[in-house]
């Protein structure tokens, strides 16, 4: 072996092993990432994010959307998947993502410490998706705003069509957030679709705005901007227990619809081992206490975790048979939102 052909041997040696290393610290570093979508408040989003750094060292780029938003985002992406995990917001939209393909199976071993609902989220999205929390659909009112206005509080979902009321309705819309959909599945549900749109188009001429973010009726309740927010019943707990607005939460007396939360790993995510062990931290009591933390007052799917003591009492609330097989389908989702936006939408 000649010297210049033994140190070009070298050389290529070398530069293969400068290679394999380059490859191994890029590896590192995939392994050390995760990207989640996030459907739920942002506090609450960046909590979990901070802890679950804290307890892996893995780093988190987080984007926090609605969930009809999200949806969107995961099924436009899904040629090349950009999301590891999509945790929070409703079950309906998971449920369609998971029909629809966008979304892995994945059976968690903490699956035996949550209760049933959120197990049966599960067996309904054929394992890729999981209840992570559970909350009531409702609405609520500032007392000190329905005083100036010199009405009366409403009971019923019947009572928000009341021309006492025009102009003082605030609810989502149900294409961009899974709140609102809940709420046009819970209407349908209740009163049989034909005269579930019926109500809508009368109750169209009492609403004000119709908000990109479930939560963000609530909000505007507790701020005096409109008289009645529709939207989950813990959303009107929120401003009650950090503002001290003396919010109304009502449980509508014909019954009402619920949510699911829900999390799912997005097919073909980057950093899937990542995905699966944020899944199984999240499902934890210490994770699932984090949302009190955060000034949000679900219902905790781990038996073990606490449910926060301002949360709504789900015992004391007339809940309906809510179908997510039905109205989580991709068919049918689509189907409502549609004549929603013919019907409704086209109006404003």
């Amino acid at each position: 072996m000649t010297r210049s052909f033994a140190a070009a041997r070298l050389s290529a040696v070398a530069a293969a092993a400068l290679i394999s290393a380059a490859m191994a610290v890029t590896d590192a570093r995939a392994e050390g990432n995760l990207t989640i979508y996030c459907s739920v408040q942002e506090e609450w989003c960046q909590l979990m994010v901070n802890e679950f750094q804290k307890a892996t060292g893995i780093t988190v780029a987080m984007t926090r959307k609605s969930s009809g938003e999200t949806f969107a985002q995961v099924k436009a992406e899904a040629a090349n998947p950009k999301g590891d995990i999509w945790w929070g917001g409703t079950g309906d939209p998971h449920l369609q993502a998971a029909e629809e393909g966008l979304t892995e199976a994945y059976e968690s071993s903490m699956l035996k410490d949550l209760n049933d609902w959120a197990v049966s989220q599960h067996k309904t999205g054929g394992g890729k998706t999981v209840g992570i929390y559970m909350g009531a659909l409702g609405f609520g009112y500032s007392a000190d705003v329905l005083k100036e206005k010199g009405v009366e509080g409403p009971k019923c979902w019947a009572d928000l069509t009341k021309t006492d009321y025009k102009g003082e309705v605030q609810i989502a819309n149900p294409n961009s957030s899974g709140t609102a959909y809940t709420f046009l599945a819970t209407m349908v549900q209740i009163l049989g679709e034909e005269d579930a749109f019926a109500y809508l188009k009368k109750l169209n001429g009492n609403v004000n705005q119709y908000t990109k973010s479930g939560a963000a009726p609530a909000q505007a309740a507790s701020r005096g901007e409109t008289l009645i927010g529709i939207t989950f019943q813990h959303d009107l707990v929120t401003p009650a227990v950090t503002s001290d607005v003396p919010m109304v939460v009502v449980s509508p007396c014909e019954g009402t619809g619920f949510e699911v939360g829900s999390m799912s790993i997005i097919k073909g995510g980057p950093n899937p081992d990542n995905a699966k062990k944020w899944y199984d931290w999240a499902l934890t009591p210490e994770a699932q206490a984090l949302g009190a933390q955060a000034n949000s007052f679900q219902v905790p799917s781990n038996k073990s975790a606490p449910i926060p003591e301002a949360a709504p009492k789900l015992s004391e609330i007339k809940l309906i048979n809510y179908d997510f097989a039905k109205y989580g389908s991709s068919e049918e989702r689509k189907r409502l939102l549609s004549r929603w936006d013919k019907e409704i939408g086209a109006a404003q």
